[in-house]
């Protein structure tokens, strides 16, 4: 069985009570079953609906939760499609939804998923690359075909990287010369070799980690998935449900941080609450993952007013 440590765990169980009134409640970033656990052992009638779309994670997590059989299920597909939920015969809502956006060590440290700058393996970053369900887009179709424009504005838009031009200009001149990349580790090497030396000592990190950040948003697709899945997670709640949100970088946050604003404004519910949650000091020095973690939460109302009628928010509600 391989050990997960899920981030920020406390708070989200702090959030999510009292606990024995939470009933179905959706895992959209199911993972290794980490948060799952915590919640169906602290919540005793929690039923729990767990998406994911990697076939590792979910093999490992029907591991991990086995202890809950009949407690819990797992749907192999991308949380931009949690709304579908919905379509149950006798679906009567979630009390709650919980994303933790980030990726997990397993699909880092092992090479052959092609995340990893660190090991050599395919250029490939597809979550359900086993599978071939969600993205048919590889990073390696991204470095062999993309202009120089399109590769600077992805690495610019999900990497932030600060030397997008420079590193999309030298993959694309690679190429031209006859080059081929191969593997991740053909890439490293071809970025340690654009960016001088006295760059890459500045950088504070691996050279290649937003590069390879950038490129795993892009194939997945992540952010426009990220949208769509909050805007279903909110259609599947129950009047006064939770969503729960745990992001590690500044893309993500500001996504989740404009939605809950804009729901807010249309009363539909609040931030509960207002700021984010970090994680204590204690967590980050156990766990150096969490140290980027921001945890938001949305409550969604029971009546919504919008320009002075008010009426019930069952009508978003499967009968």
């Amino acid at each position: 069985m391989k050990e997960h440590v899920p981030v920020m765990v406390n708070e989200v169980l702090e959030a999510l009570m009292p606990w024995e009134k939470v009933n179905v409640t959706v895992d959209a970033t199911l993972g290794l079953g980490g948060h799952s656990g915590f919640i169906l052992k602290n919540c005793p009638e929690a039923y729990l609906i767990g998406f994911d779309q990697d076939p590792y994670a979910r093999e490992i997590a029907e591991e991990n939760l086995k202890g809950f059989s009949g407690r819990f299920e797992i749907e192999a597909d991308n949380f931009r499609h949690i709304e579908k939920l919905k379509e149950r015969p006798g679906w009567k809502g979630a009390s709650s939804v919980l994303f933790d956006l980030g990726v997990s060590n397993m699909q880092i440290t092992e090479s052959e998923r092609g995340f990893s700058f660190q090991e050599d393996g395919p250029l490939d970053m597809r979550m359900d690359a086993a599978e071939h369900t969600n993205s048919e887009l590889t990073a390696k179709e991204i470095l062999d075909s993309w202009s120089i424009k399109e590769i600077t504005d992805i690495f610019r838009k999900y990497g932030e990287e600060q030397y997008a031009y420079q590193i999309a200009r030298g993959i694309v001149r690679n190429r031209e010369a006859g080059r081929i990349l191969k593997t991740t580790g053909d890439l490293v090497e071809l970025i340690r070799t654009i960016l001088p030396a006295p760059v890459q000592r500045k950088m504070g990190g691996h050279p290649a980690r937003k590069v390879f950040q950038a490129l795993r948003i892009a194939v997945n697709d992540e952010m426009n998935a990220l949208e769509e899945a909050l805007d279903g997670a909110l259609k599947i709640l129950v009047p006064g449900g939770k969503i729960l949100v745990i992001s590690y970088h500044s893309l993500e946050d500001r996504i989740v941080k404009t939605k809950f604003r804009k729901w807010q404004e249309e009363y539909l519910g609040k931030a509960k609450p207002r700021k984010a949650l970090i994680p204590s000091e204690i967590e980050i020095e156990r766990n150096h993952k969490s140290r980027s973690a921001k945890l938001r939460i949305f409550e969604s109302e029971t009546e919504i007013s919008r320009k002075g009628e008010k009426y019930d928010v069952l009508h978003r509600m499967p009968t």
